[in-house]
């Protein structure tokens, strides 16, 4: 395993700048997530760090060394692509010792390598199949075996999963998890799944139009964002235009104290941390969904801004009933950036 620094990458297609500045630091050992939506640049990023895209300006520093202009298959990293690309006429052993071979090693060390390739990934025995004899899920491990067989320093995965179905995709994920941390591999994990991101990440890299938006470990970009585009991006968030007037903020439906200078600002509020109860305010019970596990409420604000409450159970409150909404924790941002954050539990009360 190994260090990786990438510092001020950045990579353009023409006049399109696909990723602008980006820096960042892995240590030895962690797992780490780029997170975005599609066109926000992480792929590239995984490529650059592979070797398959030459970055237009920056430094890729794996072991301290800079690779930045090292070819793919001289750098101490291996990747695992999207899509299984097996070769359908070779056996599964001999498409995981694939790039032993093209390495030259000898068949003894390459029939071994592969066996205990094989094993780490649970598909023993499974050697003379071919791909078409195996599930998707198992193609997969192939994949995976493969790229463990080369012994990369950084392990590079760009949404590996994606093709699976849910149950399937979760199971691996879990497994790979469990493998980073017996082998103690840096890995490099791109995906546009929040849940995969939250579930496996030492840290997450939140990125939006090439750019780094947060960098954090899973909690604390959840309970702490720092921009209203991570705030917005990871997990479910009401987001209420309000404006600041002699140290309180206001909006429809709820007022608090605000130690900032007066001007708009805009209020984040998980819906697990807004109450809501029976009142004569302007906000009002839209409906109530109940999904067994905890009850989702829709409350419906003058302004025709529609906010999200978790309960445990169904509230006794009859549907279009005017609400009482308070909240244990929200951040207030304002020119994207945060300004003010309150956790567990502000001043708050119906505007």
């Amino acid at each position: 395993m190994s260090t990786l620094e990438l510092r001020g990458l950045s990579k353009s297609f023409g006049q399109t700048v696909a990723v602008e500045g980006f820096d960042l630091s892995v240590s030895a050992g962690e797992l780490v997530c780029l997170l975005g939506p599609s066109g926000s640049g992480k792929s590239t990023v995984l490529r650059m760090v592979g070797g398959f895209e030459r970055p237009t300006a920056g430094q890729i520093l794996i072991g301290g060394s800079d690779s930045a202009r090292i070819p793919p298959e001289r750098r101490p990293t291996s990747m695992m692509f999207q899509s299984h690309a097996l070769w359908p006429h070779m056996t599964v052993a001999q498409n995981i010792g694939f790039g032993l071979r093209l390495r030259r090693l000898s068949r003894v060390e390459t029939d071994r390598r592969v066996d205990e390739a094989l094993e780490m990934v649970g598909l023993q025995g499974y050697g003379g199949r071919k791909p078409s004899q195996l599930s998707g899920g198992q193609q997969q491990r192939v994949a995976l075996a493969r790229s463990l067989v080369l012994e990369p320093q950084i392990l590079l995965l760009d949404e590996p999963f994606a093709s699976l179905d849910q149950h399937l995709r979760e199971r691996l994920r879990e497994e790979v998890r469990d493998l980073q941390a017996r082998l103690g591999i840096t890995m490099l994990f791109v995906t546009h799944g929040q849940d995969e991101a939250l579930s496996i990440a030492d840290r997450i890299v939140v990125m939006d139009r090439g750019q780094v938006q947060q960098v954090d470990r899973p909690d604390r970009l959840y309970r702490a964002p720092e921009t209203p585009f991570v705030a917005g991006f990871i997990g479910t968030m009401n987001l209420i235009a309000g404006e600041v007037k002699a140290g309180r903020f206001l909006a429809e439906g709820f007022a608090f104290s605000a130690s900032i200078p007066d001007g708009p600002a805009l209020l984040a509020v998980r819906p697990e941390a807004v109450a809501v109860e029976p009142g004569q305010g302007p906000a009002r019970l839209l409906r109530a969904t109940d999904f067994g596990s905890h009850v989702v409420l829709e409350i419906d604000l003058p302004d025709g801004v529609r906010i999200k409450a978790l309960r445990n159970a169904v509230p006794a409150i009859s549907q279009g009933a005017p609400v009482t909404l308070t909240a244990r924790s929200w951040q207030l941002f304002r020119q994207d950036r945060v300004v003010l954050q309150c956790d567990p539990q502000p001043e708050i009360a119906h505007a």
